[in-house]
């Protein structure tokens, strides 16, 4: 049975390697071994976890997902949702998604972003009510696609 709770500074370590478990794949899709969550370190996902909603979905003792949301103004940024290869396909990130949604409560939107061949990503915002706001061209191989959700 996953369970859904805040993480604590002393998960960064488990949450750094179900993060970079989960992004090596987007990494090979855009080509780009360098992306940002696969480069943080442990004491920025620690601090994370102090100055930020930080939630972790665990079986048993076991991290298998993430995600952060953080408050700008009225709108909770999200960001870095992430489950381990192993466990996707099971309802997991938008397990993770809704517990956010309900933590982040006093949020008039919910703004996030993912890259434009991240289709799995896209389908999941969209059936928890996330719309296409705009695209933003990084490169030449990537464009990122900002979703919005309105309570």
């Amino acid at each position: 049975m996953t369970v859904i709770e805040r993480a604590e500074p002393g998960d960064a370590g488990e949450i750094l390697t179900v993060q970079r478990a989960a992004y090596v794949g987007e990494a090979q899709l855009y080509g780009d071994p360098f992306i940002p969550p696969l480069v943080e370190s442990a004491d920025q996902v620690r601090m994370a976890v102090t100055a930020t909603t930080v939630l972790v979905a665990r079986e048993r003792t076991r991290v298998v997902g993430a995600i952060r949301g953080r408050m700008a103004g009225t709108t909770c940024l999200v960001g870095r949702l992430v489950v381990a290869p192993d466990m996707q396909g099971r309802g997991i990130g938008g397990a993770l998604l809704a517990a956010l949604h309900r933590e982040a409560a006093d949020a008039l939107a919910f703004d996030l972003f993912t890259g434009h061949l991240s289709e799995a990503n896209l389908r999941l915002y969209c059936r928890h009510g996330y719309r296409e706001t705009h695209r933003e061209r990084m490169s030449d191989h990537l464009t990122l696609v900002h979703m919005r959700r309105e309570p």
